[in-house]
């Protein structure tokens, strides 16, 4: 991650990933989950059935940079490391990253609320803008809207936080052992 501001109004920069990643999605086969634009970084949660994440990640990385490149002037590199991927294998994983995801602008102080961020795809799925990125049926937010914000809203224990972060800095995500019980830390999931 390039600690550097893109040098662009995030709305710009929003406007660049939009047509990327939808770009990308149809020459890559990409299924998006989730996308969040922070102020020099992104995350993004998605699934390749065909198995080239590092072709689709050097793609997108690349379109991206020469664009922030060509419209601020820039002359550094955009993105300050190579992109880092973690393997999620099942579905308690994916809504930990998931929730990791969208309240990363509220841990941040961007927002006061996962649903108020305006560049994430949540903004977008919830009609309070156009979403141009093509996000998958998303199966944890629409069973029940409001449960699920009140999840996403829920500021979980540091240590969670912390666990998750590191998870998703593996190649593959997977949480401590509790060591009391022996068993895989559950993470406070407990509206699923």
């Amino acid at each position: 991650m390039n600690r550097d501001w893109f040098r662009l109004p995030t709305e710009e920069v929003w406007s660049i990933f939009e047509d990327r990643l939808y770009f990308c999605t149809k020459l890559f086969n990409l299924r998006i989950h989730a996308f969040v634009l922070m102020d020099n970084h992104f995350h993004l949660l998605l699934s390749t059935p065909d198995a080239n994440i590092s072709c689709a990640m050097e793609y997108l990385l690349g379109m991206v940079s020469r664009e922030i490149t060509k419209r601020s002037g820039r002359i550094n590199q955009t993105f300050g490391t190579r992109h880092h991927k973690t393997l999620i294998r099942n579905h308690h994983n994916f809504q930990n990253a998931y929730k990791y995801l969208f309240r990363n602008p509220v841990a941040a102080g961007m927002s006061d609320n996962v649903e108020d961020y305006p560049f994430s795809t949540l903004h977008g799925l919830l009609g309070r803008r156009l979403l141009l990125i093509p996000v998958v049926d998303d199966t944890i937010l629409f069973p029940d809207i409001g449960c699920t914000l009140k999840w996403l809203n829920t500021k979980p224990k540091d240590k969670h936080v912390v666990d998750i972060k590191n998870a998703l800095g593996k190649a593959e995500f997977s949480l401590p052992i509790d060591r009391v019980t022996r068993k895989k830390n559950e993470l406070e999931l407990e509206l699923f």
